[in-house]
């Protein structure tokens, strides 16, 4: 896997892919589990730009909480990078919409409609 420019400096540095590398299935995948989608809900609806693992309440462990966020950063939903001692989530939207016209949109959409459909 080819990381895209460093985000941080040194070992905190994480690996993201590059806009190139970004692949649909790996985005359809990482969206497809109801907590990951919940998190991108969260971070899309934001009034900032970034948002950190602690502001992101999951009904899980840490550990699963960890690889959560994973998926959604190896497959290019998101951007983690570290800000002090804080890891902070970016939706990469320019990413997705450049490669996905539309998609990110729809499918937050999509999940709003059954949120209120299915009352959660």
């Amino acid at each position: 896997m080819t990381t895209a420019a460093p985000h941080s400096t040194g070992s905190r540095a994480l690996e993201h892919p590059a806009r190139e590398e970004i692949r649909l299935e790996a985005v359809l995948h990482a969206l497809s589990d109801p907590m990951r989608l919940a998190v991108v809900r969260e971070i899309a609806g934001a009034r900032t730009a970034e948002l950190s693992c602690s502001q992101i309440d999951l009904p899980v462990t840490k550990s699963t909480t960890t690889h959560h966020f994973r998926v959604l950063r190896e497959s290019g939903v998101i951007e983690q990078v570290y800000r002090g001692t804080a890891k902070m989530n970016g939706l990469r939207r320019a990413d997705l919409d450049a490669l996905f016209p539309g998609l990110l949109d729809s499918v937050l959409d999509a999940a709003a409609r059954q949120a209120d459909r299915l009352g959660g």
